[in-house]
Order: C-alpha cells, then sequence, then structure tokens
C-alpha cells in the first residue's frame, strides 16, 4: 500500500507559478505523476517520473511543467510555470508500475489538490 499526500495548491493569477509536492508515506520506486481533472471534464494526464528520472509530459504543458523526484524524501514534484486559465482543475498524485501507458489510470492517489488560475 503506498499513501500520496499532496501539497501546494492555490490561487494564482495567469502566467504565474506554483508548485505542488506529494509525499509517498512509504518508500515507493514506482513511477509516479500528476493527473488532473477541471470541472465537467475527463481526467488529463499531466506528468509522470520514473524511479531512474525519465520524464513524460502532456503536450499541453512541455516547457512550462516540470516534474522531479526527491528519492530520498520519497517526494514528486510539479513545478509549473506560465499558467493559464485553463490550467484549473484538481490535481492529483498518483503511483502505478504502468503509469506511463495507462495514464489516468493508477493503483495509488493522493486526495488531490485545487489549482486556480484567474485570468
Amino acid at each position: 500500500q503506498v499513501q500520496l499526500v499532496e501539497s501546494g495548491g492555490g490561487l494564482v493569477q495567469a502566467g504565474g507559478s506554483l508548485r505542488l509536492s506529494c509525499a509517498a508515506r512509504t518508500s515507493s520506486s514506482l513511477p509516479m505523476g500528476w493527473i488532473r481533472q477541471a470541472p465537467g471534464k475527463e481526467r488529463e494526464f499531466v506528468a509522470a517520473i520514473d524511479w531512474s528520472g525519465y520524464t513524460v509530459y502532456a503536450d499541453s504543458v512541455k516547457g512550462r511543467f516540470t516534474i522531479s523526484r526527491d528519492r530520498a524524501k520519497n517526494t514528486v514534484y510539479l513545478q509549473m510555470n506560465v499558467l493559464k486559465p485553463e490550467d484549473t482543475a484538481v490535481y492529483s498524485c498518483a503511483a502505478d508500475p504502468l503509469l506511463f501507458t495507462r495514464r489516468t489510470m493508477a493503483a495509488y492517489w493522493g486526495q488531490g489538490t485545487q489549482v486556480t488560475v484567474s485570468s
């Protein structure tokens, strides 16, 4: 069982930045990532990182978001820059052995954190 705890959401103006954190309560080498869901929309894959540091991003966030991993702290970060109103969503941390292929499905989820970008 992998317990994930997110932090770092909030309200920011367009063009601003936020950093999300996801701490795994137990040591885990599973791929971890972020999935978001806006009101009335389906889940959307944002980014994922594996134990070696290999990363994958959605086209919509490439060049603006950076995912990183501190293995000693069992924590994954999502640095979000140049935020846009369309980035507004609940961002959830996820961990799954097949996260790179399953994208929006995962065995383990955090509770989610709200990110709101005002125009």
